[in-house]
């Protein structure tokens, strides 16, 4: 098994005269919980929409579970699960047929056990015959991560997985991606532009700028790199601000 569950070699996306990704070369360990930190327009959407194979690049080279996603895209997929940030449900079908729809395109097999399964793992056995319609966001968002999960992935990508959600709700989204990283050994690629979050489950960071990988490290990594910056806001906003590239990197650098 490659150490590694997602490499990327020089990828970039060019939309017109914008560079949204810029050559970034990034490697992440599988059982990783990586997020990927970023203000708005830093190019994370543009990174994951790559990595899920839902766009081509422009040049450059990326894999998931070792499979290239313009080459191998199908197998790509299959080792793939993905949570938007705004999760994309038909409000007039109850959670049991979103569901089950989502699930025989997938190629699901035994479907009901699945889903009832992934509903027991989210701990919401009692949503079976819920309209999502009437569902809250964050309701909506623990949809959204078990029709990700049905075809059991092997990484899971999240796009803002709290954005909007209250801090109850955060904290159940938080406690159930350590969950699926811990028992079942899920690597997570999580975009996100909050600091707290990461710094309460992430493994390791990454932080983009203007499309362009800034560095890459664990977290302890990363703040004894920046020893004259008091928090990871402080590393954050350093980058934001001035654009530099990282110092030599310790020895945790995946790459």
């Amino acid at each position: 098994m490659a150490e590694f569950a997602i490499e990327t070699h020089e990828l970039s996306r060019r939309f017109g005269e914008t560079l949204a990704v810029d050559a970034l070369t990034l490697s992440v360990k599988r059982g990783e919980i990586f997020g990927f930190l970023g203000h708005n327009g830093a190019g994370k959407t543009t990174t994951v929409n790559l990595l899920t194979t839902l766009i081509l690049p422009t040049s450059g080279t990326a894999s998931v579970c070792g499979n290239d996603v313009v080459d191998d895209n199908l197998a790509a997929r299959q080792c793939i699960g993905y949570v938007p940030e705004n999760v994309r449900l038909y409000n007039d079908l109850t959670v049991d047929e979103n569901l089950r729809f989502f699930a025989e395109l997938s190629g699901v097999r035994a479907v009901p056990r699945r889903i009832a399964e992934v509903l027991a793992l989210l701990d919401r056995p009692g949503w079976h015959n819920r309209r999502v319609g009437s569902f809250s966001k964050g309701m909506r968002q623990r949809v959204g991560i078990a029709q990700a999960l049905l075809h059991e992935p092997d990484v899971l990508f999240l796009d803002e997985p709290s954005s909007g959600l209250d801090p109850e709700a955060t904290r159940e989204v938080d406690e159930l991606i350590v969950r699926l990283n811990r028992e079942f050994g899920m690597t997570v690629f999580m975009n996100t532009h909050m600091l707290d979050q990461v710094t309460k489950i992430c493994t390791s960071i990454g932080i983009m700028n203007q499309g362009r990988l800034m560095v890459t490290d664990s977290l302890e990594g990363i703040k004894s790199r920046f020893a004259e910056d008091r928090s990871l806001e402080d590393i954050y906003m350093h980058f934001w601000h001035n654009g530099t590239a990282d110092p030599a990197p310790s020895e945790q650098v995946a790459r």
